[in-house]
C-alpha cells in the first residue's frame, strides 16, 4: 500500500501518516528524515543534499526524488509505504511517477487532509511553546495550568514566528501556489481521496481507515 499524504502546512497531515504507518506497518517517509539520514551517514547523495542545505537553498527536486526513490527501495518498503512532505510540485510528482514506474511501481493513493485556511490560521495561531524546555501547548486544546507559563519548568510561554497569523498565511499561499495543484494532478489519476480535516484527530484517522480499508 503505497500512500502520499497532502493537506496545508498546520492540516495535521503528519499525525496522519504516522498512525498510519504504524497500523499497516509500514514505514512513514517524510523528506527532512531521509536528509538527516543520509547526511549522517555521509552518503553521495546525503553530501550533494547538505551542500544546498548548508547554503540556505532548497535541495533540487531531481536530487530530492534521487534520496526518495533511494529510500523506497529499501527492505521496509516492499508491502508500502506513507510519503509525507512529497511531492510538493507537479515537476516532483513527475519524476516520482516515472521512477516508480521504473521499477513497476505506481502509488496507490493521494490522502488529502482538507482544512480551509481560516480555521488553520487558528489552529497554529494558538500555540505556544516554551523554547527553555521545548514543551508545546495549544490555548484550546492543549492549554498550560497557569496561562503563558510552562506546566513543566515554569518558563514563560511564547508564540514562534512560524506560528504568527502573517507567517502562517505565506505558508499557505505558497501551499496553494505550488502544491495545490496536485490535488487535481492526483485527482486525473484517479488516486486522490479527500478527507474533512476540521474534524476530531481520531475521526479524521478512522475516515482514513475507512478509505484504506481495515
Amino acid at each position: 500500500m503505497k500512500i502520499i499524504m497532502l493537506g496545508a502546512p498546520g492540516a495535521g497531515k503528519g499525525t496522519q501518516a504516522k498512525q498510519i504507518a504504524a497500523k499497516y506497518d509500514i514505514p512513514h517517509i517524510s523528506t527532512g528524515d531521509i536528509f538527516r539520514a543520509n547526511i549522517k551517514n555521509n552518503t553521495e547523495l546525503g553530501q550533494k543534499a547538505k551542500t544546498y542545505m548548508d547554503q540556505g537553498l532548497l535541495v533540487p527536486d531531481e536530487l530530492t526524488c534521487d534520496l526518495v526513490v533511494d529510500r523506497i527501495q529499501q527492505d521496509d518498503c516492499k508491502t508500502g509505504f506513507v510519503l509525507d512532505g512529497f511531492p510538493r510540485t507537479i515537476p516532483q510528482a513527475e519524476a516520482l511517477e516515472n521512477a516508480l514506474a521504473k521499477l513497476g511501481q505506481s502509488m496507490d493513493y493521494a490522502i488529502d487532509v482538507d482544512v480551509p485556511d481560516e480555521n488553520i490560521v487558528n489552529r497554529m495561531s494558538g500555540r505556544r511553546a516554551c523554547l527553555k524546555c521545548g514543551a508545546t501547548y495549544h490555548i484550546v486544546s492543549i492549554p498550560p495550568k497557569k496561562e503563558g507559563v510552562c506546566d513543566n519548568c515554569g518558563s514563560e510561554l511564547v508564540i514562534r514566528d512560524d506560528d504568527k497569523p502573517e507567517t502562517v498565511q505565506k505558508r499557505l499561499n505558497v501551499y496553494h501556489e505550488q502544491t495545490q495543484p496536485l490535488i487535481d494532478f492526483y485527482s486525473n489519476k484517479g488516486i486522490l481521496k479527500s478527507v474533512d480535516g476540521t474534524q476530531p484527530m481520531d475521526r479524521v484517522f478512522a475516515d482514513i481507515v475507512n478509505i484504506l480499508g481495515a
